[in-house]
C-alpha cells in the first residue's frame, strides 16, 4: 500500500514538472510573438510619421 502511495507521489511530481515546463515555454512563446508585433508596429508608425513629415512640408510650400 505504501509503495502505490510512494507512486502517486512521483507521478504528481513528475506531472508537476511537466506542466511548468510548458507553462514556461508557453510564456516564451507569447512574450516573442508580442515583440514581433511591436516590432511591426513601431515600423508602421516610423512609416507614418514620415509621411505626415513630407505632407506638412509639401503643405508649408
Amino acid at each position: 500500500m505504501e509503495s502505490l502511495y510512494l507512486i502517486i507521489v512521483i507521478l504528481l511530481i513528475v506531472l508537476f514538472f511537466i506542466s511548468f515546463a510548458l507553462f514556461i515555454r508557453r510564456l516564451i512563446i507569447n512574450s516573442s510573438i508580442k515583440a514581433n508585433n511591436l516590432s511591426d508596429l513601431e515600423e508602421k508608425m516610423d512609416r507614418l510619421i514620415e509621411q505626415n513629415e513630407k505632407l506638412l512640408l509639401l503643405l508649408k510650400k
